[in-house]
C-alpha cells in the first residue's frame, strides 16, 4: 500500500453518534499500552498522527484515520490499565461493542497482543468478545524488537495455547521501531479490502 493521503477524519467519544461510512473499515483493538498508536503511526508512515503515550489509555475515542481515501483504519479506545473509572471503563466498552454492532463496513478487526508475556486476562476476555460478536481476529504481536529470533517461535505458540486461538488464526509479529511484519499487514489489508467480506 503506498501511503499518499492521510486523514484523523472522525473522532467518536461514548456520547458521539457512530458515523455510517461508506468506504471500508479495519479496526484495531489491544490493551493500553501494547503499542497499538505506534502501530497505526507505522502503518501510516507518520510519526505521531496517533498519538503515543507512556501513560496507558491514550485513547479514550474511536478514531477513524482516512487512508488515500479507499479505507479507514479505526483506533478502539485501549482497554485494561488505563486509570480511570469503573464507570468510565464501562462506556468505553459500550462504546466499542456499538461500534462492532453498528458498522456495515468493518472488514477484520485486528487484536494486538505483547508478544513478550502471556495474554492476561483482559487480553483473553477481549478476543472471547470479539469472537462473540460474530469477528474471528487476526492477532498482531507487538514489541517483537524486544525478543531475541530464536524465542520468537515459542512466543507465537505461547499467545496461541494463551487465548485459545480458533484453529487457522493468523498471528504477525511486530515491531513499530524495525518496521518489522509492516508489509505483512498491509498485504493482508490488502487481501481483504479485495475479498469485500467480512473475515468470519
Amino acid at each position: 500500500m503506498v501511503i499518499k493521503n492521510v486523514e484523523l477524519e472522525i473522532v467518536c467519544g461514548v456520547t458521539s453518534t457512530l458515523p455510517e461510512n461508506t468506504l471500508p473499515e479495519i479496526a484495531f483493538a489491544g490493551k493500553s499500552n501494547v503499542g497499538k498508536s505506534s502501530l497505526i503511526n507505522a502503518l501510516m508512515n507518520r510519526k505521531s498522527l496517533a498519538r503515543t503515550s507512556a501513560t496507558p489509555g491514550k485513547t479514550q475515542t474511536i478514531n477513524f484515520y482516512n487512508i488515500n481515501k479507499e479505507m479507514y483504519l479505526v483506533d478502539l479506545p485501549g482497554y485494561g490499565y488505563a486509570k480511570v473509572s469503573p464507570k468510565e471503563k464501562e462506556e468505553w466498552g459500550k462504546l466499542i461493542e456499538r461500534y462492532l454492532h453498528g458498522s456495515s463496513q468493518l472488514r477484520a478487526v485486528f487484536l494486538l497482543i505483547d508478544i513478550r508475556h502471556d495474554p492476561s486476562t483482559n487480553d483473553k476476555m477481549m478476543y472471547d468478545w470479539i469472537v462473540a460478536q460474530g469477528y474471528n481476529p487476526i492477532i498482531i504481536a507487538t514489541k517483537l524488537d524486544k525478543l531475541k529470533r530464536s524465542q520468537v517461535q515459542k512466543h507465537v505458540k505461547m499467545i496461541k495455547q494463551g487465548l485459545n486461538l480458533i484453529p487457522g488464526t493468523q498471528i504477525l509479529p511486530f515491531s513499530a521501531t524495525s518496521k518489522q511484519g509492516r508489509e505483512e499487514i498491509w498485504e493482508l489489508v490488502e487481501r481483504l479490502l479485495e475479498d469485500g467480506s467480512e473475515m468470519e
